[in-house]
Order: structure tokens, then sequence, then C-alpha cells
């Protein structure tokens, strides 16, 4: 006759399969060998991401804000979409890509990717990656040194800028509704209505 067993194993969840983690050295050879479409992928901590697909309030965001951005900074300041440098220990494992980025001088002066120092803002447009950009990124721009670091929420309908940069964190974050305005460390006398990024309510 068969016994019952009561004390029966805890189920144990299998360890995580290796993983291999790129570096940019990799990632260059690959893109030259035509195997990697950096396009469409960004390096961070290792791990090549694929950028969010853009879907239409994403999209409507994105064009809001870069928009802004132009009138206050000019066209030759903002970029979209365009790869950073970070900190020194973190660039051979890093290429981010943010949504948009204002920089301190003109484009035409870069011929590699600018570094914190050359950044004013750092803008990223999260409707499906909001918590990879509010810990992951964030992390990473600010041990980096970026001064200021925007996320617009697009389904909290809010923007969350981090200022003050300390120890890999930003010691200033606020959060601002629809409701209200913000204006960039760069160009404080612009104010940025929340509500201008979501063209369709």
């Amino acid at each position: 006759m068969p016994i019952a067993l009561t004390d029966m194993p805890v189920p144990v969840a299998p360890p995580d399969p290796p993983r291999k983690r790129w570096t940019r050295v990799e990632c260059d050879v690959l893109e030259a060998s035509g195997l990697l479409d950096q396009e469409s992928l960004e390096l961070v901590e290792g791990d090549l991401i694929r950028r969010a697909g853009r879907k239409r309030p994403h999209v409507n965001s994105l064009t809001e804000v870069h928009g802004w951005l132009v009138q206050v900074f000019g066209w030759r300041f903002v970029n979209l979409g365009a790869a950073i440098d970070v900190a020194p220990q973190d660039n051979p494992t890093n290429e981010p890509v943010p949504d948009l980025i204002v920089l301190g001088q003109d484009e035409s002066q870069f011929t590699s990717n600018p570094r914190a120092q050359d950044l004013l803002l750092v803008v990223e447009i999260a409707d499906t990656s909001l918590n990879f950009d509010l810990t992951v990124k964030a992390a990473l721009y600010a041990r980096a040194g970026v001064s200021e670091y925007w996320v617009l929420d697009v389904s909290g309908r809010r923007l969350l800028v981090h200022r003050n940069p300390r120890s890999g964190t930003y010691a200033n974050v606020a959060a601002y509704s629809e409701h209200e305005s913000a204006s960039p460390l760069a160009a404080p006398h612009a104010q940025f209505r929340v509500a201008d990024a979501f063209p369709i309510s």
C-alpha cells in the first residue's frame, strides 16, 4: 500500500541561465559585420535592450516635448534618440539612447557621443518603460553626473524632474501634475506646461 507523503519538498525556482554581458566594443564589431542593428537597440548595464515601440501616445508626447525644447533652446541643440556617454566606470557596458537630449553647445561641435558635462537636460518619454527609466536609467544618469533628467510618465500624465545627482542617485525628485508647469535649470524663465505633453485627453 502506498504511503502518503506529508513532507513534500518546496519547489525551488531554477536559477537564471547565464547571460552574456555585452560591451560597447563587441556591439561595434557586430554592427560593422551587419549582425546587429544598433538603430533599434541600446546597451544598458551590459544588456542589449530593444528600444520601446513608439505607440501613438509616446509619439504624440515626444513630438510635443521636442517642439517645446526646440523653441526654447534651438534645433541645433536638441537631439532625438542620440546615444550618450556615461560615467567612465559604466561606459564599457553602457551606451544609453535617451528620447531627447539638450546640448550645451551646437551639435556640429561633436564628433563622438556627448558626455554628462555636455548635456543641459536628458528626457525619457515613458509609456511602457516607466520603472526602468526611474530606476536603472536614473541611477546610470546620476552616476554620470547628468545635472537634470526628466521622465514624462505618459499613463500617469505627469512629469518627474530629477536634479542634484549625488553618489549614484538624484537628491531631488519632484513630480509635476498635468495642471502644473516646470522649467529646466538651463532655461529658468521658460515654462513647460505638463498638460501640453498630452495633446489628446
